[in-house]
């Protein structure tokens, strides 16, 4: 069952953002970026200001997200990806390691690192949440990504004035 989040209109013109894209599961990637930039478009993101950098994998997206987050050149990094389950334990090992691996990634920055990274037991599963709009794991990534932006920067103005 999809919650529908209620989203302020905030604006990303002025905002730059970081997509790290895993190759693997590329038919389902490439619409991830693709949800991810719509959205960032419709909030007002120059096409100069989104920059898109590929990794093999969902396990190598938190070293990439991390060292985008470390150049100081982004408000924001958004990881895409996609996992799904086989028969063996790795699905497992590489969701579990990816989320604590961009979490980290956050944390040691204070840049944030939105988790854009489908993990499914299916292809079923996978295709549900790459579709159009807000029904795409990238747009509702790249969404919560303007959206943190403006809440740590409400945070800082108003610890600021204290």
């Amino acid at each position: 069952m999809k919650i529908d989040l209620e989203r302020p209109e905030f604006s990303a013109a002025d905002l730059r953002f970081a997509l790290i894209v895993s190759r693997w599961n590329g038919e389902f990637t490439s619409r991830l970026e693709a949800g991810a930039r719509e959205a960032l478009g419709k909030r007002g993101a120059a096409d100069a200001n989104v920059e898109t950098f590929r990794v093999p994998g969902a396990f190598e997206l938190p070293l990439a997200a991390l060292t985008a987050a470390n150049t100081d050149r982004f408000d924001a990094v958004i990881a895409l990806g996609v996992v799904i389950r086989g028969d063996t334990p790795h699905f497992d090992y590489v969701a579990g390691e990816t989320a604590a691996g961009l979490r980290q990634a956050s944390m040691e920055t204070g840049i944030p690192v939105l988790f854009g990274v489908i993990t499914a037991d299916t292809v079923d599963q996978t295709l549900a949440r790459c579709g159009d709009g807000e029904d795409n794991k990238g747009y509702d990534a790249a969404m919560s990504a303007i959206d943190m932006v403006n809440a740590l920067e409400e945070i800082r103005s108003t610890s600021d004035t204290r």
